[in-house]
């Protein structure tokens, strides 16, 4: 299955929603209802949004009543409509067996029980997938095959173009176009906080309720809440950097130097996260690309790690070590190596593919 953006979701949605049914996989948090409910609304149609995980086969086809005789169903007053509108099923694969088998002639044939749906609605169906750890069930073949399936991921750049136009609070604003890797974070296989756009903008409307007046250990009582705990404490770390005099782009142009006070831990660390973000945003996976700038960066690179060396090695072994998971962003292995052979107090922390 092929992954979309949040842009290019509203362009199939838009060609291929009014005449087969989509279902939007994606990991909890990233935006999958909010861009339903958008493009609902950009096209001219109610969305009715309905919870798969709280749904019973009589809340899609009714119950019975009867008339001359015979039983009738009675279709639910919330689906049964008489102007067209989009019906929206999150967490579709959530529901028991039992409704997802009421769903089958709704999708095949726009219909209900007795209830048709009127011409031109459209329906739309979500759900979160079984690595992200939320209630999930399989999902028929017979379910699955009657739709066209695509799988969300999150997009930093037009996450902050949203961000802008809605008014997201500039430290969250700022937080996110320092560290882009910092969007999302896949959910945890145990019951702790984790990063998405959905808990940044909670980080936001909590921060904007508090004001100018927060102090810094509210402010890490609302990360807390809201973000992965190492995005957290990054976070907070980024605000005592931004009011402070520290400037990432000048440490790595060698015109600042490391803050080697035991009191800006915190701050350091987060300055180490960035730099080596950095790196691995800007320099080539091979060496044969590099150009004078990669080259330039690499060095400017070897001689932080001195300087980092001096400060706290554990730091240094931050820096480079591999990391692992959906998100992980890694040095490239030539640059590991040039470390190894031209900074050896390091060799024993670096981890090369």
């Amino acid at each position: 299955m092929l992954t979309v953006t949040p842009s290019e979701l509203t362009k199939l949605l838009l060609n291929v929603a009014p005449i087969r049914p989509v279902f939007i996989w994606g990991a909890p948090g990233i935006g999958k209802s909010a861009l339903v409910e958008a493009f609902a609304h950009a096209v001219g149609l109610e969305c009715v949004s309905l919870l798969g995980s709280q749904l019973a086969p009589e809340d899609l086809i009714g119950v019975p009543r009867i008339e001359d005789g015979k039983s009738v169903f009675c279709p639910p007053r919330l689906i049964a409509r008489d102007t067209p509108y989009l019906l929206f099923v999150d967490e579709l694969n959530a529901c028991s067996f039992e409704v997802q088998k009421a769903f089958y002639s709704l999708i095949n044939d726009r219909r209900l029980g007795e209830y048709t749906l009127p011409k031109d609605s459209v329906v739309v169906g979500a759900g979160n997938r079984a690595q992200d750890s939320a209630i999930v069930k399989p999902m028929s073949s017979a379910l699955m095959n009657r739709m066209l399936h695509v799988e969300l991921r999150p997009s930093v750049r037009e996450w902050l173009d949203w961000a802008y136009t809605v008014g997201i609070h500039e430290w969250v604003i700022r937080y996110v176009e320092t560290r882009p890797d910092h969007l999302f974070s896949a959910p945890p296989k145990t019951e702790e906080t984790f990063t998405t756009p959905r808990s940044w903008h909670i980080l936001s409307d909590a921060l904007l309720a508090y004001g100018r007046e927060i102090q810094p250990q509210e402010i890490d009582l609302l990360a807390a809440g809201c973000l992965t705990p190492s995005h957290a404490r990054s976070f907070a770390a980024f605000l005592k950097q931004l009011s402070g005099s520290l400037h990432i782009d000048k440490i790595l142009k060698g015109e600042q130097p490391l803050p080697r006070d035991p009191k800006e831990r915190d701050v350091l660390f987060f300055i180490v996260q960035s730099i080596r973000a950095q790196l691995a945003k800007e320099l080539p996976p091979q060496k044969d690309d590099c150009k004078p700038q990669h080259r330039h960066l690499a060095s400017q690179a070897k001689r932080i790690l001195v300087e980092l060396c001096e400060i706290n090695v554990e730091l240094a072994s931050v820096m480079v070590v591999e990391e692992t998971g959906e998100n992980a962003r890694n040095l490239p292995s030539w640059l590991l190596v040039d470390l190894i052979r031209d900074l050896p107090r390091l060799a024993g922390v670096v981890k090369v593919k």
